[in-house]
């Protein structure tokens, strides 16, 4: 998955820390995936006596969970630890221990350099390890030092996860479900198979059990998540794998589940009963990230993506055939070694061509240890820079159009919380835009028909429907 949302840190919901309770205090870089990771850690660590705090001043733990797919990553990783070790030394000063732990990507990639660097750091954790986290706090105290696990272990770190007596979701009407991790494709740029191992998908029932506890929380749209989500294929009842497509049709027969999304898909998985699903399943929102990267099939080939432009271009065209309201979201990278301005220019034409509702884009970065890293003809980064400028405007002028097309429409808008006015509801169209009306309070975890009266950069204005009709 190489879409990053988030550089910046994102702190575990504060929560009433009682006396006999533990200070945990997490901070999150990187894709839903590891916020997703974060909020599980908290659980494994719950039974410990630890509970969620805002100020790392006054946390036992604190929990760095990193992500190695921007620029500089590990660097920025070493400057945020060199800000917590002076709340580390300021502690012990005053007689407070406190945990200090790295977990993910970086901590997958740097391992013992993060040590060596930064040897006031007590726990260093991969991604597939969390669920052996309370041993490694343990093993931290009893040695008094350093504890570093950064295995791909044998077995599902799921299958040894708690059942959350409170979920991390509880009050949220949307939330996120990881189902599958890891990824096979290895394309050339990416270092997600190397920092986050093979594919592997959990059992549908784990799924679904955690799926019913989110839903009981609240919860009535759940985006899957999965470094390569649509090539799930975890063990169903009947003891064969079951596709997600199949998982689809399980969960949306969950009473109070009302909405289904899934990130991030690779087109080479793009099954037909999933292409089907998105016909047959009303839960399943017309609203799919797809990403493709490039648009000419010689970076493609140079990427491993083991598809072709117009492969991809037949696959929208299918889905779009099954259900014509489909928006699609996408990623792309520019300045792969090798690219020239006539390759740069097919992705621009791919892009003219599908129409994107919404799209992340990067300029290629050197990734240590991927093929891409040693290929020649590197790419200047004044043309890099020049060329995502390019396709940002285009990207950007799509998205604009695409919320243009929706002023004027009725669209069902599941509520999700207060706006920055008072008395602003906040809710998400079908498609993920973010819609604003002026509403009661109890619109919150309901879907109601609004009509959209107003596009603005990044967002939409509408009106209850309700409020529309004559007396």
């Amino acid at each position: 998955m190489t879409t990053d949302f988030s550089i910046k840190p994102h702190s575990a919901n504060a929560s009433d820390v009682r006396p006999n309770t533990r200070g945990l205090h997490m901070i999150t870089w990187g894709c839903q995936m590891n916020v997703y990771d974060s909020a599980r850690m908290t659980d494994v660590l719950r039974p410990l006596g630890y509970a969620p705090v805002d100020d790392p001043a006054q946390a036992d733990m604190i929990i760095l969970n990193t992500c190695h797919i921007r620029d500089r990553a590990a660097e920025k990783v070493f400057s945020e630890l060199g800000r917590l070790r002076h709340i580390k030394e300021e502690r012990s000063t005053e007689g407070r221990q406190t945990v200090l732990a790295v977990a993910g990507c970086v901590a997958q990639a740097e391992g013992e350099q993060i040590l060596k660097r930064a040897p006031y750091v007590d726990i260093v954790l991969g991604p597939q390890t969390y669920h052996r986290l309370p041993e490694m706090v343990a093993r931290a105290a009893r040695a008094g030092g350093s504890v570093i696990d950064t295995d791909f272990p044998a077995e599902q770190k799921f299958d040894f996860l708690p059942d959350s007596e409170a979920p991390q979701t509880a009050g949220n009407v949307t939330a996120f479900l990881t189902v599958q991790e890891g990824c096979d494709k290895f394309c050339s740029f990416c270092v997600v198979p190397y920092t986050r191992g093979a594919e592997a998908s959990r059992p549908v029932a784990s799924v679904l059990a955690e799926a019913r506890r989110m839903v009981a929380s609240g919860v009535r749209e759940l985006t899957l998540l999965g470094q390569n989500v649509n090539a799930y294929h975890g063990e169903g009842p009947d003891g064969g794998a079951w596709s997600l497509a199949r998982l689809a049709y399980a969960l949306a027969e969950i009473p109070g589940l009302e909405r289904i999304r899934y990130m991030t898909s690779h087109p080479r998985d793009m099954g037909d009963d999933l292409i089907m699903a998105h016909r047959d399943l009303p839960a399943l929102m017309p609203f799919l990230h797809l990403p493709v990267q490039a648009g000419s099939d010689k970076i493609l080939k140079a990427m491993n993506r083991g598809h072709t432009a117009d492969e991809y271009r037949r696959l929208v065209e299918r889905l779009r055939q099954v259900r014509p309201d489909l928006a699609l979201s996408s990623d792309f990278i520019v300045g792969h070694p090798g690219e020239t301005d006539e390759d740069f220019e097919a992705t621009m034409q791919l892009i003219r061509d599908v129409g994107f509702a919404l799209a992340y884009s990067f300029k290629y970065s050197i990734r240590p240890g991927t093929p891409a890293a040693g290929a020649p003809l590197q790419v200047a980064e004044a043309v890099k820079d020049e060329r995502l400028q390019a396709l940002q405007a285009l990207l950007r002028e799509q998205q604009d159009s695409f919320n243009d097309a929706v002023v004027d429409v009725v669209a069902p808008v599941l509520f999700t919380g207060r706006g920055r006015k008072p008395g602003q509801m906040v809710g998400r169209s079908p498609w993920l835009q973010p819609v604003h009306v002026d509403g009661p309070d109890d619109l919150v975890g309901r879907t109601v028909p609004v009509l959209i009266t107003e596009r603005r950069s990044n967002s939409l204005v509408g009106t209850l429907v309700e409020e529309c009709m004559p007396a």
